[in-house]
């Protein structure tokens, strides 16, 4: 059985305490990264323009800076529709005292979470050593929202998710789709707003023939050669990432991101996040403004069907500088399945906005997420140098209820280790509520409700490991235990489309408010969704434009 990390040294010479560092590294065990460094130095460039004032009147306010916002804001500018999004993150760009924006995964730093003192990664532990550490309190780019029962990973800044993800772009088989949104027109899906999204988010696929040699992929080689030897379809997924930047990173010819474990908390040169793509166009409307650092508390209504909105300004360690009232015409909720449920939830209980039906904060689910590591002989090396940008998966959808990423482990060592993040079919769904005591909301999410999801990928994983003789890893993510059964990347629902809203995302009971963000999805997508959230966002926000305005 070839699990090195039971061995004093590996195959090719690597001893047992550099493994343990070397991974550490990737996990946030290395400490050079404390307060002072990577803290965003002073902008050197033009300053930013002027947030929103206290008592502005606009047209359209979008709560939120990530798909579904992004979408909105950028086709109703060129409808002709002044827009002004607000977004409770940073700006994220202006480069920190190491020449870049953002942090590295292997060495979180101030820039790294957000308003946590203490990271909290994913992989929390190695080899039973707990890999969290100290940092300063900031506004950085990763949140990890505990909920009772799941800790829900969202990004924070002008560009959303968008900003943190992978970059998987994986629109879903058309047949599965009706299980999806049943109520939306499959063809016209498919036809029209899938391409459309595609298109816009910059979506790219990989060279087969250069992904067959790419030192980069041995990973993703070694997964593809494990799920076929069990029988397993192994897919290849595009991906928002430029593979063209890609290849020039592999020769040296350009600055090193993907190649450089750049994936958890943003990425620095190949990837087309938001903000390359509908947030450029939006801005270059001249129609859109965006404020960051700003946090919507209220939306109530207000005299000629308008709607008065409070927003809070915070400073980078989270306190309130400034609140501001501002008056719109119409407002988009697009803060996440997360933000967007929790402020609704709030407002409908506490009277703002009674007249919201009981679907809200309802049908929210956690794509069915989950992880596992497995050991692997020590002739299936993974490969020193992996891309963060995965491109392949495994998928068991019809027959077991899992599609699987085959996901990095960029610790610039090898691990023998094979990484993935399972996408599942779990028909568990929680719901905020707003508990008056404690002035919060809250989800009723159970750890015990990811079963099924494990259940899922064990139809994957324990075959692959009953036939190449190998073992699950159980150090990942705490002493002696398996599975990544404790969080969310994928957060779906709460708002749930032709339920919550009618069948564009128009919120029941008041004229001029949508939701238009990932709240709509109730719960799961079978892959990853950020190109779903895009192409009904795009179907929506075109119909909206054509019957509303």
């Amino acid at each position: 059985m070839a699990d090195p990390t039971r061995r004093g040294k590996s195959s090719d010479g690597i001893s047992r305490r550099g493994f343990i560092a070397g991974t550490g590294s990737i996990l946030g065990l290395g400490l050079a990264a404390q307060a002072g460094y990577g803290t965003p130095a002073a902008a050197s460039s033009a300053p930013a323009p002027a947030p929103i004032a206290d008592g502005a009147q606009v047209p359209v306010l979008v709560i939120g800076t990530g798909y579904g916002g992004s979408v909105t804001a950028l086709r109703l500018a060129q409808a002709g529709v002044d827009v002004h999004m607000v977004e409770m993150g940073m700006a994220w760009d202006t480069p920190g005292s190491d020449g870049k924006i953002f942090a590295n995964t292997r060495t979180p730093d101030v820039r790294s979470y957000w308003l946590r003192t203490r990271t909290k990664q994913p992989l929390s532990n190695f080899l039973g050593f707990p890999l969290d550490k100290d940092v300063p309190l900031y506004t950085g780019i990763l949140d990890a929202e505990e909920f009772g029962g799941i800790t829900v990973y969202q990004g924070r800044g002008v560009g959303g998710g968008s900003l943190v993800n992978g970059g998987m772009a994986v629109t879903p088989l058309r047949q599965r789709f009706s299980g999806i949104l049943p109520s939306v027109d499959v063809n016209e899906m498919y036809d029209v707003y899938y391409p459309r999204a595609n298109a816009g988010l910059g979506v790219n696929h990989i060279d087969p023939a250069w992904f067959e040699t790419a030192e980069c992929y041995q990973y993703a080689r070694v997964g593809r050669k494990h799920a076929q030897r069990s029988g397993f379809p192994f897919v290849f997924v595009p991906n928002v990432y430029d593979f063209e930047y890609m290849k020039q990173e592999a020769t040296g010819a350009v600055p090193k991101s993907a190649l450089n474990a750049e994936v958890l908390y943003g990425n620095n040169h190949g990837k087309k996040s938001l903000q390359k793509t509908y947030l450029a166009q939006a801005k270059a409307t001249g129609r859109v403004a965006i404020s960051p650092l700003h946090k919507v508390t209220s939306v109530a209504p207000a005299s000629g069907g308008r709607y008065l909105v409070t927003i809070e300004q915070l400073n980078t360690t989270g306190g309130v500088i400034a609140t501001k009232a501002v008056t719109a015409d119409r407002v988009f909720f697009a803060a996440g399945s997360v933000g967007t449920s929790k402020l609704l939830v709030k407002l409908k209980a506490t009277g703002v906005l009674p007249n919201l039906n009981n679907e809200i904060g309802k049908g929210w689910g956690e794509n069915g997420n989950v992880m596992c590591g497995r050991a692997n002989h020590l002739w299936d090396p993974t490969g020193r140098l992996q891309s963060s940008m995965p491109t392949g998966g495994i998928d068991n959808w019809d027959a077991g209820g899992a599609f699987a990423e085959v996901a990095p482990l960029p610790t610039g060592i090898e691990t023998f280790a094979s990484f993935y993040l399972s996408i599942t079919r779990n028909p568990n769904r929680a719901q905020f509520t707003w508990n008056a005591a404690a002035g919060r909301v809250e989800l009723n999410w159970q750890t015990a409700w990811k079963q099924p999801s494990i259940d899922a990928a064990k139809t994957i994983f324990d075959k692959i490991n009953a036939k190449e003789g190998t073992i699950y890893r159980t150090d990942l993510f705490g002493v002696y235990k398996i599975w990544g059964d404790h969080l969310t990347y994928h957060p779906l629902g709460g708002a749930v489309l032709n339920r919550a809203t009618d069948n564009y995302g128009r919120l029941h009971g008041y004229q001029g408010l949508y939701v238009i963000d990932g709240a709509l999805i109730p719960g799961n997508v079978t892959v990853n969704p950020f190109v779903t959230i895009t192409a009904l966002a795009e179907r929506n926000i075109e119909h909206i434009i054509a019957a509303d305005l």
